[in-house]
């Protein structure tokens, strides 16, 4: 398939030729699905923790005697079934929510998501970000001449490209990230892509 390239100023300077193997597939709803939950998953801490029986503090000594005085047999005020008692197969921290996911699996959602945008005309491929300084308003200015009025842009560049993360760092729903670190969630998370050139052929070079 072929995209034009734009310049800052939102006008084309050529067309470059993206290989349908990445950028034109028929999107996969299964591995989408199955990658994103995996993505999710990782991101869950495992932070939440109840404490046992043995954890509550107090509860040493037994209520009452075992026997004599016609009320049920107990050991402990921190049982279970006590207010204030242990909580029985509560949550631990040592729960582990990561789900695996086949290798070709996820390099199949990850085209499948590309292909999305594509096929939906919302990938936007940009000849590169020339910044002198990080300016907000000029980053505002290079998306209206892009026509991208979506509260929800993803900007790919090869590399971290600083200035471009500063001068849309204070843009509300504009998200930057270097190709090496692009992912499925990311991709179907945002209206619009905005990528370098340079950044579209480094991804075509790992997927192709």
């Amino acid at each position: 398939m072929e995209l034009k390239v734009l310049n800052v100023q939102g006008q084309e300077v050529k067309t470059i030729s993206l290989n349908d193997s990445v950028w034109n597939v028929a999107p996969h709803k299964q591995a989408i699905y199955d990658t994103v939950i995996s993505q999710q998953a990782a991101l869950r801490q495992g932070t939440k923790k109840t404490k046992t029986r043995a954890e509550v503090r107090g509860g040493g000594k037994k209520p009452w005697r075992q026997k004599g005085t016609g009320r049920a047999r107990q050991g402990s005020i921190r049982a279970p079934h006590w207010r204030g008692g242990g909580v029985t197969f509560g949550p631990t921290p040592d729960i582990n929510y990561k789900k695996s996911v086949n290798k070709k699996v996820r390099a199949l959602a990850f085209k499948s998501a590309l292909s999305i945008k594509a096929s939906e005309q919302n990938l936007v491929i940009v000849d590169k970000f020339d910044f002198a300084k990080p300016s907000t308003k000029e980053m505002i200015s290079v998306m209206k001449n892009l026509q991208i009025d979506d509260q929800k842009t993803l900007i790919i560049t090869k590399e971290n490209e600083e200035l471009v993360i500063k001068s849309s760092s204070n843009i509300k729903g504009v998200k930057t990230l270097p190709s090496i670190k692009l992912n499925v969630f990311d991709i179907l998370n945002a209206a619009k892509l905005v990528m370098t050139e340079e950044a579209a052929m480094a991804v075509e070079g790992v997927y192709a």
